[in-house]
Order: structure tokens, then sequence, then C-alpha cells
């Protein structure tokens, strides 16, 4: 079965990453308007992590990744794995805390984006050690650099 609402949410990723930044945040807020802020928690999260994405206003892409990890706080694994079997909730967590570390970090408020950077650490077990788990704790290493913690110290490394 297929679920509409995610295939169109794909089409709006693709837009992004062929370079349409503009279609694609014209296709998420058209979606959006559809799904609401009451809408599938799947559907929600995904959407909102997506279009902070294509947002030019970091205030902008604040609000949206904070709505993306509200709707992943009140998804089930049930509900993801019927999207797709390999899915579970505590893999979108680290990705999620990373955007929001980010976000403050470019807003300048550093206190709430090492404290989201620490959260999103907390998580990286639910990683795998593909090259998608590993881009994630490359991020929140870079990240870590940018927000000035010292490499020597055991808070630098996300894990190993």
């Amino acid at each position: 079965m297929t679920d509409e609402v995610m295939a169109e949410i794909n089409t709006g990723l693709q837009a992004h990453i062929s370079g349409d930044r503009a279609g694609a945040r014209e296709r998420f807020t058209a979606l959006w308007e559809r799904i609401g802020e009451d809408g599938d928690p799947l559907h929600r999260c995904a959407l909102a992590h997506y279009m902070a994405d294509v947002c030019d206003d970091p205030a902008d892409e604040l609000a949206w990744d904070l709505r993306a990890l509200a709707a992943a706080d009140s998804l089930t694994d049930e509900r993801a794995k019927e999207y797709h079997a390999t899915l579970a909730v505590r893999g979108f967590y680290p990705s999620l805390h990373l955007n929001l570390a980010e976000d403050y970090r470019k807003l300048g408020d550093h206190e709430s984006a090492k404290k989201h950077w620490e959260l999103g650490r907390g998580t990286l077990g639910a990683l795998g050690d593909d090259p998608y788990g590993l881009g994630i704790i490359e991020a929140y290493d870079a990240l870590a650099t940018r927000l000035g913690l010292e490499p020597d110290s055991p808070d630098f490394r996300a894990r190993r």
C-alpha cells in the first residue's frame, strides 16, 4: 500500500535536492495546509523536517524543526513501521536534535544549541554503521567545533 502523502513529501524533497528550493517550499506549504498541525505524526514529522531545510530565515527553520520534534514525540514505532518496516522512531532523534542545535547556533543561542547537541548525542546509538549514520556522527563532530567544544574534551566526539 502506497502512502500518497509520503510520496508527495518525497516529490518535494526531490525538487529541493535538484536545486528547486522555492518549488519544494511551495509543495511543502500546500501539503502542510492539507495535513495541518493535527495530522498524521509521521507525515507532520517528515514534512516539517524537510520544510525546515528550504527556509531562508533561521527563525522559520527553527519553528519547522520544533514541529518535526513535536511530531516525532507523538509518533509510534507501529505507525513508522506501517510506512517502512525498518523504521523506528528513536532513529529520528539524532537528526532532529542535530538540526535544532544548528538552528539555535545560527540564531546565536549557544546554550540551547549545546542542549540539543547533548540530547542528540545521547541518541546516536540508534544509528547504524552505514553512510547515513556515519554522516550524522560527522555532522555532530563538526557542530561541536562550531559550538566551541574542545577537541580533547570527552564531550567533543559524538561517538566512535
